[in-house]
């Protein structure tokens, strides 16, 4: 049998989220051996200019020469693709694959593709999300392109504080309070599905609304790792 390929991670967006990301993985090889397990080169590089300065404030440094340079040495480094476990940095994933010659797994996409086969056309897909995703319509266009619209929550101010506070304290009381409420929201509002599409929010996705059907998308592209790693195997 052939050896898995390795996948490069552009990390650190935030520096647990990525941690997350290696965790899930771990947990989704049925492993008998360290060998089993997928190889991985992570750029864990929490100096990335901040994609909420730069998309919602608009004083930030553009984060694409950061990201770029990381795609590139990952590809350097051996890997056969990329991924990036942040939502939001996928508004530039355009520059990233420009600068390499190596696909990355496009995290929006594998999750409207999962829409698409789960609710069929029509259907309405509820965003828990940074806003920073949302100004960027990164889901309206994903979705709208496979005939699905998207819900959001009504209150903008609290779900960014949450995404601050998760990234400077950790998972907390208010940050799962203030998931659980637009979870809520979004399932009273006609919501079929919810993606958890902030990886800060993926590390507290168990506070999401308890009869919500909701997906967190750092799970599909857990999903996506392996099936690539693992593709040219015997």
């Amino acid at each position: 049998m052939s050896p898995q390929r390795p996948i490069g991670i552009l990390g650190g967006m935030g520096p647990e989220a990525t941690i997350l990301l290696q965790r899930k993985l771990l947990a989704a090889v049925p492993a008998r051996d360290d060998s089993d397990h997928i190889p991985l080169l992570i750029d864990m590089n929490p100096q990335v200019p901040s994609r909420i300065a730069h998309l919602i404030e608009g004083t930030g440094t553009d984060p694409v020469p950061t990201l770029a340079d990381m795609a590139r040495r990952l590809e350097a480094a051996g890997a056969v693709a990329l991924a990036m476990p942040c939502n939001t940095a996928h508004h530039y994933a355009d520059a990233i694959t420009g600068a390499v010659d190596i696909p990355l797994l496009n995290m929006v996409e594998l999750a409207a593709d999962h829409a698409a086969g789960a609710l069929g056309s029509g259907g309405r897909v509820g965003m828990l999300a940074s806003p920073a995703v949302r100004r960027t319509q990164l889901y309206e266009k994903a979705l709208s392109a496979r005939g699905l619209s998207v819900i959001w929550p009504s209150k903008y101010d609290p779900m960014l504080a949450a995404v601050r506070t998760i990234k400077a304290e950790g998972p907390g009381g208010m940050a799962r309070d203030t998931l659980l409420a637009a979870s809520q929201e979004l399932a009273a509002a006609g919501a079929g599905l919810q993606f958890v599409a902030c990886s800060e929010f993926s590390l507290i996705a168990d506070s999401v609304a308890p009869d919500a059907n909701a997906v967190d998308t750092v799970d599909l592209l857990v999903q996506a790792i392996i099936a690539i790693a693992r593709s040219d195997r015997d």
